[in-house]
């Protein structure tokens, strides 16, 4: 399907600007530069930089430069400790520095990348931020053997303090920081970091450094950004994609009090600029707007389900990624066939903190301060907004109020913010998203079908498998350079044949799994877990289904299937166990059980609900994950928890079509998870130590599917269309 102009318009200009970062950035991107020192980024208290990650001060407190985006998962923590564990240091004295994209730029990407979604920000950053933290206690030795003139072999280190085994001499790190600032760092490839079941700092729980500061509200994301003489502005696109801005009566607001001008933001966008954003709002709500609609006016969630249901049976422009056997011969000849159809629909990302950009623009430089997951892609959509280069660029990136993947890729909001800022040179301009343009303007999570097909063969044994999944293809809009022939493997995330990151968990001899692209005018984007949320639901309450066929017990029918898959037969018997499995339940009590792989790491759950007529009340859910390292476990298990609100989400909420437009604006239609619906969370850590994996996304895939095939075992039937309330079904 063509996709609409509105979404070639969001996406152009930031792909010109990532490519023309990525020359100016790409020298360093090989290596690891330890040594390199960066001035002015020194603290002010008279710190000595002792390399790029490490910054000492003279009463021994260390300050650990950090890259990544802190959106609430605990990755500054995670990362410090990393430094901390390798520099042997006090983590009573440790705390977090935010790395701009500015200052990466000009030090030739030393932190490499800084990009934090996918679960990545941990997992491919762990070993360079080691060396670093390593790297810089090897200096502090070495400034303390020179000084005491003896071999650096007789030297040790224990919470930061330095000592001289056989004299007892002692010096701390901020007495040793300056003399080690000065020393030529060690090459990397002499570094042998500590084995991880040795670790002392990391691998303990430990409570997250933003913590306190978050519950008293010291903590400033980036919607509390407050500058001198601050303008703020409030926007309103056309309510179709694809539609666009025809003219608007700025006669009938300029003037309303404190309102400094109306602007057109691009092709579709207009906004008002006050000196309050209430003000701004207010008056951009009496603004005269003719849109120009387009053909994308008259879609629907009826029209577009019709095209997907479509997709599960065409013969074109499907593309088979894992064929194994002869599964539509086998089907065919099956002693028992299971079919089965499910839908999921789109659903937007509802974070706390709406979309915002502060933006400074002038002839000779330009500044955002903006909650991102993406710095670098903040900082390269502001230079091609304003036409500016990288090194006058600049983008300050607070903590965020939630980002579950819409803070990643798309900067639609940074444009906007400096495309509006433009028209008042040298005067910061604050763009809030209302609640309403959050939810209806969103890049939301692919809509999806999927059609599953299974054959028993006369003993009960899973035979034949075809699984197709039509959908909607986020890389078709955001990332078309990684679709192949077109072919897009990422829509069907969890079923891959190789081992690594999302692998398929079952062996099948007769195995068919494919993707059918039916892109619509809905824009589409990674939301917290991506596709294995939906190929989750579709895969584990489908074999709950066989199981039943098969007049097997859902555990063991699976186990049966895993002996070629140890480490997802490790996590499902581990979240078994805890849940007692094999012991009876209360009356009016029933489970589910799921397992699959997401982001490196494998996982499972069972839940436990009681239904009452349309009323689902999830009292327990046990989940699993085996991350390969647990370099924090308390948040991990915070992690596990927050997964289990956005699992339950994917089961209340959706983001229909009507008129072209998004019908769910605000929270009272659109129902997230609610406190009193939480069940009670149990999390079981099962480290093997061999790999890492991520934490923050894997296990929202495992929430849902186990809910649901609770459900249906207290019903008698499996729940295929979600939300839940289009099958008269409500979580309370």
């Amino acid at each position: 399907m063509k996709r609409a102009a509105k979404q070639d318009q969001r996406v152009k200009p930031h792909s010109a600007a990532r490519r023309q970062f990525l020359v100016a950035s790409g020298l360093s991107a090989g290596g690891l530069a330890l040594g390199f020192h960066l001035p002015a980024l020194a603290q002010a208290g008279g710190g000595a930089e002792v390399n790029a990650w490490v910054v000492i001060e003279p009463d021994d407190s260390v300050v650990v430069r950090v890259a990544r985006a802190e959106m609430g998962q605990g990755t500054h923590t995670g990362l410090a400790m990393l430094v901390a564990e390798e520099l042997g240091c006090d983590w009573a004295r440790v705390r977090v520095q935010q790395v701009t994209p500015g200052q990466n730029l000009a030090a030739k990407r030393v932190w490499r990348n800084m990009a934090t979604g996918g679960s990545r920000g941990i997992r491919e950053s762990h070993d360079y931020v080691r060396q670093g933290g390593a790297a810089a206690r090897l200096m502090l030795l070495q400034a303390a053997a020179d000084g005491w003139q003896v071999p650096v072999g007789e030297l040790g280190v224990d919470k930061g303090v330095v000592t001289h085994k056989a004299s007892g001499r002692q010096l701390r790190y901020g007495q040793l920081a300056a003399a080690a600032s000065k020393l030529t760092p060690p090459d990397p490839k002499t570094i042998q970091l500590k084995d991880p079941r040795k670790w002392t700092i990391a691998g303990r729980p430990t409570q997250r450094l933003d913590t306190a500061v978050k519950v008293n509200g010291q903590t400033k994301f980036g919607i509390d950004t407050a500058l001198p003489g601050m303008l703020y502005a409030a926007i309103k696109d056309c309510p179709v994609f694809g539609g666009k801005l025809v003219s608007f009566d700025t006669a009938k607001v300029s003037g309303k009090r404190g309102v400094k001008g109306v602007v057109r933001v691009d092709a579709s966008t207009v906004a008002v600029v006050a000196d309050s954003w209430w003000r701004a709002k207010n008056a951009l709500e009496e603004l005269p707007i003719v849109w120009d609609e387009g053909a994308n006016a008259s879609e629907s969630s009826a029209l577009i389900a019709e095209r997907l249901k479509a997709g599960l049976t065409a013969t074109h422009e499907v593309f088979a990624d894992t064929s194994l056997g002869q599964a539509l011969p086998a089907l065919a000849g099956a002693a028992k066939r299971v079919e089965a159809v499910y839908s999921t629909p789109f659903v937007a990302h509802a974070c706390m903190e709406p979309m915002n950009c502060t933006a400074l623009v002038s002839a000779e430089k330009a500044e955002v301060w903006v909650s991102t997951q993406n710095a670098e892609g903040s900082l390269a959509a502001l230079a091609a907004e304003t036409g500016l280069p990288l090194e006058k660029c600049e983008a300050w990136n607070p903590p965020l109020g939630g980002g579950f993947g819409r803070r990643g890729g798309p900067q639609d909001y940074v444009r906007q913010a400096a495309a509006v800022a433009k028209q008042f040179p040298g005067t910061p301009v604050k763009l809030i998203w209302s609640r309403e343009e959050d939810l209806s303007h969103d890049f939301f999570r692919p809509i999806g079908l999927c059609r599953l097909q299974a054959g028993l063969n006369d003993k009960g044994e899973l035979d034949s498998l075809a699984l197709r999944v039509s959908g909607q293809s986020i890389n078709a809009l955001l990332a078309p350079h990684n679709i192949t022939d077109g072919k897009d493997r990422r829509q069907l995330q969890g079923y891959f044949p190789e081992p690594g990151d999302a692998q398929f968990g079952y062996s099948v001899p007769n195995l068919l799994i494919e993707y059918a692209m039916r892109n619509t005018h809905v824009p589409v984007g990674p939301w917290r877990g991506v596709n294995t949320n939906q190929n989750g639901i579709y895969l584990e309450c489908f074999i709950d289904e066989v199981a039943k066929a098969a007049g097997r017990d859902p555990l063991a029918f699976r186990r049966s299937l895993m002996s070629r898959h140890p480490k997802h037969l490790a996590v499902l018997n581990a979240a078994a166990e805890k849940a007692g499995w094999d012991r009876p339940l209360p009356p009016g009590v029933f489970r589910g059980i799921a397992q699959f792989m997401g982001y490196g790491s494998y996982t499972a759950a069972v839940a436990e609900i009681t239904l009452q007529g349309r009323e689902v009340r999830v009292q327990r859910i046990v989940l699993a994950t085996n991350c390969g390292h647990a370099l924090n476990p308390d948040q991990i298990a915070a992690q596990v928890e927050g997964s289990v609100a956005y699992g339950m989400d994917s089961l209340l909420c959706e983001s229909s079509v009507a008129k072209g437009r998004i019908v769910e604006r605000n929270f009272d239609t659109y129902p997230v998870a609610r406190m009193k619906q939480m069940p009670k969370v149990e999390t079981v850590i099962a480290p093997t130590f061999d790999f890492w994996g991520g934490v923050g996304e894997p296990t929202i895939c495992v929430v849902a599917p186990s809910i649901l095939n609770a459900i249906a075992a207290a019903r008698g039937k499996p729940v295929r269309n979600l939300p839940l309330k289009n099958e008269g079904l409500t979580i309370v």
